[in-house]
């Protein structure tokens, strides 16, 4: 699906001039790099991201060549898994009877409006108990697009078990839990696309448990080592890194190997592996002003370094609101703020870069506001696929005779 592209120059025209800048700035970096034959990463946040279709433009500009690999948290993992947005109906959970205390706080259930075909097909793989799931169904509630794969019924609980069986090909293996995913995942989901076009697609570490036993199981498929040192690599080759929606991002900056904001020295110290962010664009879309005040109060009176120097609690220093990814981005020599919305930001920005490069976009995101934006939440509903685990256990057939560890005792 691609949005009008009069809709993206709406959203383009409608932002303030400081933002627009900003974007052209962030496409610029893109452009160059990837005309010298650098790397873009992509490095994103939860929920967001998959509401805006984020997530599904991603996986188009990793199968375009725009995006060279993606960092991600382990609930986007999750929900791609069940096809990243999928229809459900929120029921009061008291309704069919469940012990006291298993609801969540609201007291409201979620059930998944399936098809016949894509019931019964589900119904192959896992026990489902049809009853309460036509109960479920009958019930009254409004009718929602969430993300997908997580509380609904059955859905959420066929990647409940679905995750097992990734987590014994990917220990089988020596893979990390999200390509092993990947070679079951449709093509439009970042595990799809990074598996098909052999692209790292790797959970950070302060992103690792959420998604229930997805985030388990992709905490446990590698060691932590091993993660922090495939992310950092992840790093070290991108020429432009840009963040969305993203908390936490500080720990995956500065994790145990760069040596520019973070621990490295250490390793470094030791003789191991470290690289360096200091060259590097480092863009983040993020709707908190705080961060571009942070970022211009440094250019100007360097105030964050300054914080840094005498050991003082930036908050305090400087008089705001101060998150602590906010330090050593606004340090960067390379970082560009661009507050704003995902949704309006990302089909910008996209659209640009790959409008210089002559790439042909097949799809674009859209804010979710607009009603071009809830067609594409519609269409994500509609073809992108839940993870498809005959088609991942083929690919494991394929490389060769180990016992299964998927298959039935």
């Amino acid at each position: 699906m691609t949005v009008d592209r009069k809709v993206v120059r709406g959203i383009e025209e409608g932002l303030d001039p400081k933002t627009r800048e900003r974007v052209e700035q962030a496409a610029r970096a893109i452009v160059r790099a990837k005309e010298r034959g650098g790397s873009v990463v992509a490095v994103v946040g939860s929920g967001p991201n998959l509401h805006e279709g984020v997530t599904t433009l991603l996986a188009e500009l990793m199968h375009k060549g725009l995006v060279d690999g993606v960092s991600t948290s382990s609930a986007v993992v999750n929900h791609e898994m069940g096809g990243s947005l999928e229809r459900v109906k929120r029921i009061d959970g008291r309704a069919f009877g469940p012990p006291p205390g298993s609801l969540p706080l609201d007291g409201m259930f979620e059930v998944s409006l399936l098809s016949d075909e894509a019931l019964a097909a589900l119904h192959a793989e896992i026990p489902v108990d049809l009853d309460l799931y036509h109960r479920m169904r009958a019930l009254d509630g409004p009718v929602i697009i969430k993300a997908a794969g997580n509380m609904a019924y059955p859905t959420g609980l066929r990647t409940e078990r679905v995750a097992r069986d990734v987590l014994a090909l990917a220990r089988k293996r020596g893979l990390p839990f999200e390509r092993v995913a990947g070679r079951g995942s449709d093509p439009m989901t970042m595990l799809g696309a990074g598996a098909a076009r052999d692209l790292p697609v790797l959970v950070t570490v302060p992103q690792l448990v959420g998604g229930g036993e997805v985030g388990m199981a992709v905490g446990d498929s590698i060691p932590i080592s091993n993660r922090c040192r495939r992310i950092a690599e992840l790093l070290a080759g991108a020429d432009v890194i840009v963040e969305s929606a993203l908390a936490l991002s500080q720990e995956i900056h500065d994790g145990p190997f760069d040596t520019y904001t973070g621990h490295g020295v250490w390793a470094d110290w030791e003789g191991g592996w470290t690289f360096s962010l200091e060259k590097k664009t480092v863009v983040r879309i993020d709707l908190d002003p705080n961060l571009d005040r942070a970022w211009q109060e440094e250019r100007t009176v360097r105030s964050v370094s300054r914080a840094v120097q005498e050991g003082l609690p930036k908050s305090k220093s400087m008089g705001m609101p101060f998150r602590m990814e906010m330090s050593g981005f606004a340090r960067l020599p390379g970082s560009l703020p661009v507050v704003g919305d995902i949704g309006e930001i990302w089909p910008v920005l996209a659209l640009k870069a790959a409008d210089a490069l002559d790439v042909k976009l097949d799809f674009i995101c859209c804010s979710q506001s607009l009603p071009a934006g809830a067609e594409m939440r519609e269409w994500i509903v509609e073809h992108v696929r839940p993870l498809d685990r005959a088609g991942m256990l083929a690919w494991d057939r394929s490389l060769g005779a180990d016992e299964d560890p998927c298959a039935p005792p």
